[in-house]
């Protein structure tokens, strides 16, 4: 049978280069103002972000350097030089010091903005870790106790950064609010939320927040958070209130997304369609169970190759994983295994499964698996090697099945982030 892995991986590096900073930002940059640029990014495309701003403002408009100050935090593994932008590499999922150290800096740049400044914001997936400045009476371990709290529950990541925006000095709009004297804030996101939602992708720092104390509150309660007196004393201070709309920290502030799932996933179908297979379309904002997802999708395949048709089956968004075992993994990589497990009897059925960033789940290395591959030389190892991809799913440890089977997707940081890509070829 035919191998389908290059282009399974030619499907994922098309959606990866459709929402890369080289391609999608300099043409949304502003014009040079009376005053400096000051550039604010965070999130595992920020440094990518800031250096093609600086080549923008440097080289193709000629700006003085010395009107050209900032800072952009990303993901440890994820700098990339830049010229007049410091990059400071941070933690991902779980904030660390140098995250806490880098936001401080950001809001202190963002109240030095003067009335003829324009202050740019260029956000992207991670930004929400990357930024850490908890509010008064949350100390730094307290915040990162909430942060792998919210993650072990299996929360989606829109409940999670309700949560967040309400712990914080920084998310929710208080940059805006920081940033308020400057002639102009303009924030360029690169989205990697579900619906786009500009309050949601990096907590929003520079737009009104919809959410509230009591929103967050619910949440602690319906996933049974266990956390620490003084979070909770936080979460019911009328003090840690998020910025709502008409806050005058919005009046010359704009938000304009440069790239989204959506355009990520258009271009991978672009392939497959190319490739000669009929597509089945799921949509770009996909939210649920990885090994749920992967059951519903499984049916699709099978019933595909039941009935001799050759399709692709595609789908972004992204997936959560409620942690119980102890193993090793991600979303992506335990979607993967879920589906090997229910197509293991089947012939010509090939998937892949990557977070666009180049990290599935783990540790916050750079080393990370981004997702992994699945196809018959999978399911012909599992036979091999005995294993069960059952009790691999009930440890929540994709990554050592996956070291077993020779099957991890490792593509090391992308210096983009657009959510998950998940395709299934059907052959006949």
């Amino acid at each position: 049978m035919t191998d389908r892995r290059p282009l399974l991986r030619a499907i994922f590096d098309a959606a990866v280069a459709a929402a890369h900073p080289d391609i999608v930002l300099p043409s949304h940059l502003r014009p040079v103002p009376k005053g400096r640029v000051i550039v604010l990014a965070a999130g595992k495309g920020a440094a990518a972000m800031a250096a093609a701003a600086e080549r923008h403002y440097l080289d193709a408009m000629e700006l003085e350097p010395a009107r050209l100050v900032g800072i952009a935090t990303t993901r440890h593994g994820h700098g990339v030089p830049t010229r007049r932008i410091k990059v400071v590499e941070a933690g991902h999922p779980v904030p660390d010091e140098a995250g806490l150290q880098a936001a401080a800096d950001t809001l202190k740049l963002a109240a030095g903005a003067a009335a003829d400044d324009l202050l740019l914001v260029l956000l992207s997936g991670g930004g929400s870790a990357n930024w850490i400045a908890p509010v008064d009476g949350i100390s730094f371990v307290q915040k990162q106790q909430v942060t792998r709290a919210l993650l072990r529950s299996g929360v989606p990541i829109g409940e999670i950064n309700t949560v967040r925006k309400h712990l914080s000095r920084i998310k929710g709009g208080r940059l805006a609010r920081a940033g308020r004297a400057a002639a102009e804030i303009v924030t360029l996101a690169v989205s990697d939320v579900p619906h786009d939602d500009p309050s949601a992708i990096a907590s929003g720092p520079t737009v009104p927040d919809p959410t509230t104390l009591e929103d967050a509150r619910a949440l602690v309660a319906k996933y049974d958070l266990k956390l620490d007196a003084a979070v909770s004393r936080a979460l019911n201070d009328s003090a840690n209130e998020s910025c709502k709309p008409g806050d005058p920290a919005f009046a010359r502030a704009q938000f304009e997304l440069i790239a989204r799932p959506r355009n990520s996933l258009d271009a991978a179908i672009k392939l497959a369609r190319d490739a000669g297979y009929a597509i089945v379309d799921l949509g770009a904002d996909l939210e649920g169970e990885a090994r749920d997802v992967a059951a519903d999708h499984a049916r699709l395949a099978l019933q595909a190759r039941s009935e001799g048709r050759q399709v692709a089956i595609l789908s972004g968004g992204e997936l959560t994983v409620t942690v119980r075992g102890n193993g090793r993994g991600g979303p992506n990589q335990e979607y993967a295994l879920a589906l090997a497990a229910r197509c293991k009897d089947t012939p010509g059925i090939s998937a892949l499964a990557g977070d666009t960033d180049g990290a599935d789940g783990g540790a916050g290395s750079a080393a990370d698996p981004a997702g992994a591959m699945i196809d018959q030389h999978t399911f012909a190892k599992m036979q091999a090697l005995g294993l069960d991809a059952q009790k691999y799913l009930e440890n929540n440890d994709a990554t050592a099945f996956f070291e077993k089977t020779g099957d991890l997707l490792v593509t090391g940081p992308t210096l983009t982030n657009v959510n998950d890509i998940r395709v299934i070829l059907v052959d006949r």
